[in-house]
């Protein structure tokens, strides 16, 4: 099984809606996983009511914690927009940013927008690594 691990910061949002969503969509073979820097004590209740209202409960999901495993047994690691300077994923080489705002503190629509982003991006994603 090949893993694509989604990196932020907090693991509280960005990177547990695209493990859902590259979940939901995934190719045979693939699964997705994600982490954080410095992981939140939980995963932000936008995030949940953006994703349930697609479909997807992330109601039971916990933020976790980068490691160096992780990097290690992915096929693929995709930073969600921490910045080279912050995320130590980013020494790590075939690190691709998707550079997209955290939408923790931000309002509902917004954080629809951003879900539709992850969504498209992670669709694409899915394109790429299937041919």
């Amino acid at each position: 099984m090949k893993t694509v691990l989604f990196v932020c910061v907090g693991n509280s949002a960005r990177s547990q809606m695209a493990e859902a969503l590259f979940n939901k969509h995934a190719p045979p073979g693939w699964q997705a996983e994600s982490a954080g820097t410095k992981p939140a004590e939980s995963v932000s209740k936008k995030a949940v009511l953006a994703m349930k209202e697609i479909g997807i409960d992330l109601t039971d999901t916990v933020p976790k914690k980068l490691t160096t495993q992780m990097l290690s047994e992915s096929s693929h690691v995709i930073s969600m927009g921490c910045g080279v300077e912050v995320c130590p994923a980013n020494i790590y080489q075939n690190i691709v940013d998707w550079e997209l705002d955290d939408p923790v503190n931000l309002d509902m629509e917004t954080v629809r927008k951003i879900r539709s982003a992850i969504e498209t991006k992670v669709k694409e994603l899915i394109q790429e690594l299937t041919g």
